[in-house]
């Protein structure tokens, strides 16, 4: 089933457009997150890669529509958006709940036989290991808590009432498609599949993050840097030129003709 234009457009962000790009950089953000998080992941590899950023439906510019609560749906319509944005060679990549949902549309792409480069995850744990954990059920005090220990969203953003009143529902949903999905097992992919982790990362460990190896029978490498949950925020140069590297990895070669 392929997808319109029109809804490739409302999923799709592209802030640096690089018209002569080998490889295809599709970000997915994490839980609460919009495609503006990305901004200076798309800056930076602006000369790498033609960078996409997904925006999830309930937030930013897609405010007013409902947010989609459960990952195998988003899933779907993430594989449909992206489907006619695969003229170049495309690495996936996903931070966090975003991680998970990338895998998955992974999964559907190569359940389809639509090719692609390979797989980033970052910050999360292996599908079949992720937790039970309740937040998205949890009053909006515990929510806030919660994000904030994270360090993902501005101190001053959760401060804001207003503010907060927008934001808090994408949280919400986004935390409950992440906290209610469940791995259903099938043949590993067979695509390349680089993971990246914080060494001090509270939602999963290096020894959890490792375990990915198991959900690939491609190329497979585990990098660790200093930080929390939202390392790349916090200390972005590493494992920004880390990516770059991911993705140079997954470009094909140049060809020239004999």
């Amino acid at each position: 089933m392929a997808g319109n234009p029109g809804q490739a457009n409302a999923w799709i962000r592209r802030f640096h457009p690089l018209p002569e790009a080998r490889v295809r950089l599709v970000c997915f953000p994490h839980a609460g997150g919009s495609a503006s998080y990305y901004f200076p992941v798309s800056r930076a590899l602006a000369e790498v890669a033609d960078v996409l950023v997904l925006q999830y439906p309930g937030r930013q510019d897609r405010r007013a529509e409902p947010c989609i609560e459960d990952t195998d749906e988003l899933a779907d319509a993430v594989t449909v958006a992206l489907r006619e944005r695969l003229d170049l060679p495309t690495v996936l990549f996903g931070h966090s709940m975003g991680a998970t949902l990338a895998f998955e549309v992974a999964r559907r792409l190569e359940r389809d036989g639509i090719a692609f480069s390979g797989l980033v995850v970052s910050g999360r744990r292996a599908p079949a290991q992720l937790g039970r954990e309740q937040v998205h059920t949890a009053s909006e005090a515990q929510l806030i808590s919660h994000v904030k220990k994270l360090s993902g969203t501005d101190a001053g953003v959760l401060a804001d009432p207003d503010i907060l009143s927008m934001i808090l529902p994408a949280i919400r949903s986004d935390y409950k498609a992440a906290e209610t999905y469940r791995y259903r097992p099938g043949r590993p992919l067979s695509c390349p599949l680089f993971v990246l982790t914080g060494d001090d990362d509270p939602q999963v460990t290096p020894a959890e993050a490792e375990q990915w190896r198991d959900y690939t029978t491609g190329d497979f490498a585990l990098e660790v840097f200093e930080g929390g949950h939202f390392y790349f925020s916090t200390a972005p140069d590493k494992p920004l030129a880390h990516l770059a590297e991911c993705v140079a990895a997954l470009t094909p070669p140049v060809t020239r003709a004999s």
